[in-house]
């Protein structure tokens, strides 16, 4: 019951948890748990299921497992995510190397500008393609809690558009190429549209973690190493030779303010 419930899940791309009790009196119970909706599929005691399940949604938001105690029993937390979505807006030479990287880290990758003789497969033969201008491709494609995004273009007539679709959206990242002189007329653009300071730090912008990079291929590293700090909700971004504790702490130990 709980294979093919987890199986209907993952169909639907929806995110969810598997809670699996592995000590205690109740060992082997399991139960699946959707997020918005509870526990779908499987039983967990009275007792249990109430903490279990708003544990698992902290743990799905920043996507990590994790075994919790709750008095003599502990609980497995699996958390099982739909595969992300990369919005790239802006078919630059960067996109192409940030679709390349994204690709093989699991992203769907999908490549929007409004020149047709830039945006074409042989160009991004691993990414969805949408030829056109924001206002007739932006309803076109899903915004949620799995879609990062990461507008490369320079041009206001594509950013203007864009972002009040992305800070009304619940997408999990936004990213927008350009200076610090940019980012502080983008914030004033927006703010004037009646945006607050809180909403316009969702941008990340200049986007990208500080490590040196020059090349369009570096540069993607960059923004990919911040779209994975976002994604999992941990690190510090700095050399792990100047850290202390274990290597892999944020993925397994210290998930959100469990």
């Amino acid at each position: 019951m709980i294979g093919r419930a987890v199986s209907d899940l993952i169909s639907r791309e929806r995110l969810g948890a598997a809670a699996t009790v592995v000590v205690g009196p109740s060992i082997g119970d399991k139960a699946l748990i959707e997020a918005g909706e509870g526990i779908v599929a499987g039983s967990l005691p009275d007792h249990l299921a109430e903490s279990v399940a708003a544990d698992a949604y902290q743990l799905m938001e920043v996507e990590q497992n994790r075994t919790l105690d709750y008095g003599e029993e502990s609980v497995y937390i699996e958390t099982i995510a739909p595969q992300p979505r990369l919005v790239i807006i802006g078919a630059v030479h960067i996109g192409q190397e940030l679709t390349t990287l994204a690709d093989h880290l699991g992203f769907r990758v999908i490549v929007t500008d409004s020149r047709p003789a830039f945006t074409t497969r042989e160009r991004f033969p691993q990414a969805e393609i949408h030829v056109g201008w924001p206002d007739d491709v932006m309803p076109l494609i899903e915004l949620d809690r799995r879609t990062y995004v990461v507008i490369l273009s320079h041009d206001a007539r594509f950013e203007d558009p864009v972002l009040p679709w992305l800070l009304d959206s619940d997408v999990r990242y936004i990213g927008a190429m350009g200076s610090r002189r940019t980012a502080l007329k983008r914030a004033e653009r927006l703010n004037e549209a009646g945006y607050d300071a809180e909403s316009i730090r969702r941008i990340h912008g200049p986007v990208g973690l500080d490590i040196g990079a020059e090349t369009p291929g570096e540069v993607a590293v960059s923004i990919l190493a911040e779209m994975i700090q976002v994604r999992y909700g941990h690190g510090t971004g700095l050399s792990l030779a100047g850290t202390e504790g274990r290597i892999h702490a944020q993925r397994a130990d210290e998930p959100a303010d469990l």
